[in-house]
């Protein structure tokens, strides 16, 4: 009966029930009586509930009986957050001292660096936030939306709003880019594969540059403000001269051998210049990372490390490293000129698609589709901490499964009422002897 009882309040709160089973007996592991792994299982499931994780996230993961149906079960955690969307895109001021965020999540948000305090929340679009640039003097923002087809400018630091930019090609803008003098404003349009340039402060359109074959993704502008480039979905990088805005040359992207499936165009995703001048860097889905020399344009090198399509690329200030960041989720560190790989850094979360670096060199912000920004030092890539807004939180719930492995937010404990040690990725495998069985892997937060 004591058995009886026991199990029935592990199921209780497993959040599951099951009546039709036989009692198990639990061990973990080679260490100590059936008892008191059944005391070790019972107090890990009490602490999760403690912690205010549902009953369902605790116990009931998964049966590793082969004979009979596996349980699933969720484990659900809660984390701080950045922003309560996916963070779309970063820019550090030339001073070092702010970050500049877009989000999902409709809000661009202003932190100090480098402790990461939050400043400041900047709201007033209403669909996401695909891009955010700051003038080189620091005294200006520009936000935009791919959404609410507009472009923002915002007074720095204090964030008041200015003004907004919209035209009849303003649909759906994915980049901006601000001018050496801050008199310029570059934005790319989505849905009618062109350039708007802007003057500033006044916001007047000055002309519309077309030629793109497919949505405009990306644009930079040369650090001595005679030249544009823009990035599309076309496979091609265009170069404009500026102000005129007169095409220059287009460069036409090739394919490299990636691990990855080429089903699809090699669409360009960024673009970016050295603080020189004279190198572009292109990022593509399967194109790799290419180098390209300026004004002429010419293929210099092409840097193959992602697994996975690079999504944007950041060139330090004093032009000697390039950050990468891509679907397989990790940021590379280039040295430049030569491209040599420096660091592969690991970030564990979802796809980063926003990289800054800062004036001096010495620290890196990613920011990624699950919500969170974090600080890197450079060049080592070692992380630092993650910026958190105190009213930020995120829920996340993952099924578990007996052959599942770690959950993001969670451990677990695998037990089983054979004499075989059991590990968190296996399946416990019972002998033949009648009557034996085995228990699941039970989840429950760190």
């Amino acid at each position: 009966m004591a058995d009886k009882k026991h199990n029935d309040r592990v199921a209780e709160i497993a959040g599951r029930r099951h009546a039709d089973e036989a009692p198990q007996v639990f061990k973990v592991g080679q260490m100590g009586s059936a008892q008191s792994g059944r005391r070790d299982f019972l107090k890990n499931a009490l602490v999760g509930a403690a912690a205010g994780v549902s009953a369902a996230a605790i116990g009931g993961c998964g049966d590793g009986n082969p004979h009979s149906t596996q349980r699933v079960s969720d484990c659900t955690s809660t984390f701080p957050c950045s922003h309560n969307g996916g963070v779309r895109s970063l820019a550090i001021d030339s001073s070092g001292r702010l970050l500049a965020s877009a989000s999902d999540d409709l809000t661009v948000k202003l932190w100090s660096l480098p402790d990461g305090a939050l400043l400041k929340t900047l709201t007033g679009h209403t669909g996401s936030v695909s891009a955010v640039a700051i003038s080189p003097a620091g005294t200006m923002l520009a936000s935009a939306s791919d959404k609410d087809a507009t472009v923002r400018l915002w007074s720095l630091p204090d964030g008041v709003f200015l003004k907004t930019l919209t035209s009849d090609h303003s649909t759906g803008v994915t980049s901006v880019a601000i001018s050496p003098d801050g008199t310029l404003l570059a934005s790319a349009n989505a849905f009618t594969s062109t350039v708007d340039l802007w003057s500033l402060p006044d916001g007047v359109l000055l002309r519309t540059l077309m030629g793109h074959a497919g949505s405009v993704n990306t644009v930079a502008i040369s650090p001595d403000g005679t030249l544009l480039a823009s990035g599309s979905s076309d496979d091609t990088v265009k170069l404009w001269s500026l102000p005129n805005g007169g095409l220059l040359r287009t460069l036409t992207l090739s394919p490299v051998s990636l691990p990855v499936s080429l089903d699809f165009a090699y669409a360009v995703n960024a673009v970016a210049i050295s603080p020189a001048g004279t190198m572009l860097v292109s990022a593509s889905e399967h194109a790799g990372i290419k180098l390209w020399t300026l004004p002429d344009g010419a293929l210099l090198k092409t840097l193959t490390g992602h697994s996975g399509s690079v999504k944007v690329v950041a060139i330090s200030p004093a032009g000697t490293v390039l950050a990468s960041a891509s679907y397989d989720d990790t940021v590379e560190l280039w040295s430049l000129p030569d491209g040599a790989l420096l660091q592969t850094l690991t970030v564990p979360s979802s796809s980063v698609q926003a990289v800054a670096i800062s004036h001096d060199e010495t620290l890196l912000a990613s920011g990624s589709t699950d919500k969170p920004i974090g600080l890197w030092s450079i060049p080592d890539g070692a992380s630092l901490t993650s910026l958190v807004d105190p009213n930020c939180k995120t829920t996340t719930t993952t099924t578990c499964s007996p052959s599942g492995g770690a959950r993001t937010g969670c451990t677990c404990d695998t037990v089983c009422s054979c004499d075989s040690v059991c590990t968190c990725n296996t399946v416990c495998t019972c002998d033949s002897q009648s009557g034996s069985s085995c228990g699941g892997s039970y989840y429950y937060p760190d």
